[in-house]
C-alpha cells in the first residue's frame, strides 16, 4: 500500500494562488454582470453622502448660531447684573449717607438739649 505524500510549501502555495486567482476572477466576472447595478448603487450612496454632508455642516451652522446667541445672552445678562449691582451700591451709599446725616442732626439736637439742660442748672443755681 502507498503511503499519502503530505503536500510541500511550494505545493500548499501553488494551490492558494489558484484559489485566490479562481476566486479573483469570479468576482470580476459578478462585477462586469452587476456593473449597471453598481453605478446606480454608487450613485444612490453618493447622493445620500452629500445630504449626509450637507445636514451636518447645516447642524454645525446651527450649532454655532446658537453658541453666538447664548455668548450674546451671557454678556446681556452679565452687563444687567453689573447694573444691579452698581445701583445697589448706589443706594447702599445712599442710605449710608443719609444715616450719617441723620446721626450726625441726631447728635446736634442731643448736645443741644444737653446744652440746655446744663443752662437750666446753672441758671437754677444762681
Amino acid at each position: 500500500m502507498k503511503q499519502f505524500k503530505q503536500p510541500s510549501l511550494a505545493d500548499r502555495r501553488d494551490m492558494a494562488a489558484k484559489a485566490r486567482e479562481a476566486e479573483r476572477e469570479r468576482a470580476l466576472a459578478k462585477a462586469a454582470a452587476n456593473a449597471p447595478k453598481l453605478a446606480e448603487q454608487q450613485e444612490a450612496r453618493r447622493v445620500v453622502s452629500e445630504a449626509r454632508e450637507a445636514r451636518a455642516a447645516q447642524r454645525k451652522i446651527e450649532k454655532q448660531e446658537a453658541a453666538a446667541r447664548e455668548a450674546r445672552a451671557l454678556e446681556a445678562e452679565q452687563a444687567a447684573r453689573a447694573a444691579a449691582a452698581k445701583a445697589e451700591q448706589e443706594a447702599q451709599a445712599r442710605a449710608q449717607a443719609e444715616n450719617a446725616e441723620r446721626e450726625e442732626a441726631l447728635k446736634v439736637r442731643q448736645k443741644a438739649e444737653r446744652d440746655a439742660r446744663y443752662a437750666a442748672r446753672k441758671a437754677r443755681q444762681k
